[in-house]
């Protein structure tokens, strides 16, 4: 398969020697005493604070940065680097919600610009890959009335009928929030129906950024990040592992993204219920938020360095290759990545709706 002949061909070359890197960094004496204080943390696997973490952001140059988290990564998982053999289900573009940076949404009164699947049509998406080494289907979309608890709770009991080995990682909260709510019942009941019918794991999305008034600004009608952080804590309780994401490159600034990771490593401190962590890139084209530049690079690799030696109670940090493309995936893995998400095909257009053809992930 090419898509990861490419990354992978990656993992053939020789890692730079980290254990050396780092103490050519603590040993230089140029370095500002914060940052040096910083490195001596992560060397000891000592947790860093708020403000240390806003300083990495704000005054720690890249390569700084893709030393203490190539050596967080490395101290983790050697060498290794994860992926999966997967394949999405989005079962409608069509929501009730409007986040101003969603490009994959439309309201209900634009339906002729969406979709609506079928249980069968899904189930036959799911059929497609039965001659395939598939382990995973991962479901999202968008909230719609008619899509409710029964009908999803039928759904997943058709496919675990199906194919009973298929890991089924289905719904983000955000779709939770609304289902449980329109079926009056608890997060705890809602998530042991779903887990009797079948799922398995909970996907990260629908955090953004969890700072109040941002939230305000960018998905106001939606669940709120309490409201987020208390369906993930519950499935954790409940025994159902979960990933946890974060917009950034939009209108948050370094506070608030690691007050986003604060609160994600609070809560993993008292559930251990999250699996990876994936940051997600804001993408201006088609919604509300397009006068908005988007971030270079650059900022995606720090982004991606900070929150690996910052999240240092988190198994993996993941680089959804769809939504930032192969070279920066493979750049990636330098900087704390040592997950690629899977193979997915086409079966994704969250963030293909968001990028323009000519500049869209490849």
């Amino acid at each position: 398969m090419p898509t990861l002949r490419l990354i992978f061909c990656y993992l053939c070359i020789e890692f730079s020697e980290t254990f050396e890197s780092m103490q050519t960094i603590l040993q230089n004496p140029q370095l500002s005493a914060p940052l040096r204080r910083i490195a001596e943390k992560v060397y000891a696997s000592e947790r860093i604070n708020f403000d240390e973490g806003v300083l990495l952001y704000e005054h720690a140059d890249l390569g700084f940065l893709g030393t203490l988290a190539n050596f967080v990564r490395e101290r983790k998982h050697g060498h290794k680097t994860y992926f999966n053999r997967n394949f999405h289900i989005e079962p409608t573009n069509l929501c009730v919600y409007t986040c101003k940076f969603c490009s994959y949404s439309r309201l209900i009164k634009q339906r002729e610009e969406g979709w609506i699947l079928s249980a069968d049509e899904m189930m036959n998406i799911v059929r497609s890959y039965d001659d395939k080494p598939v382990t995973e289907v991962h479901i999202v979309g968008g909230v719609l009335p008619q899509m409710n608890l029964a009908f999803f709770t039928d759904l997943l009991r058709r496919i675990k009928a199906h194919r009973p080995e298929l890991h089924i990682k289905g719904f983000t909260a955000v779709e939770y929030y609304y289902l449980f709510k329109k079926a009056k019942v608890s997060y705890r009941e809602g998530l042991i129906l779903l887990r009797e019918a079948g799922l398995d794991s909970i996907p990260g999305g629908g955090a953004e950024i969890f700072d109040e008034g941002i939230r305000a600004i960018i998905c106001n009608d939606k669940c709120t990040g309490h409201q987020w952080l208390d369906i993930h804590e519950t499935a954790h309780n409940l025994g159902i592992q979960s990933n946890a994401t974060i917009l950034y490159g939009h209108i948050e600034t370094y506070q608030h993204r690691i007050d986003h990771l604060n609160r994600l490593r609070e809560l993993q401190d008292r559930t251990g219920g999250f699996n990876c962590f994936i940051p997600l890139k804001f993408r201006r084209e088609n919604n509300e938020m397009s006068h908005i530049p988007e971030v270079s690079v650059t900022e995606d690799l720090r982004n991606y360095a900070v929150s690996r030696i910052y999240l240092d109670n988190f198994a993996h940090i993941k680089a959804y290759w769809p939504m930032i493309g192969r070279s920066t995936a493979q750049l990636s893995l330098s900087f704390g990545v040592d997950d690629i998400d899977g193979t997915i095909d086409d079966t994704t257009k969250i963030y293909s709706m968001a990028v323009p053809r000519n500049n869209a992930p490849h």
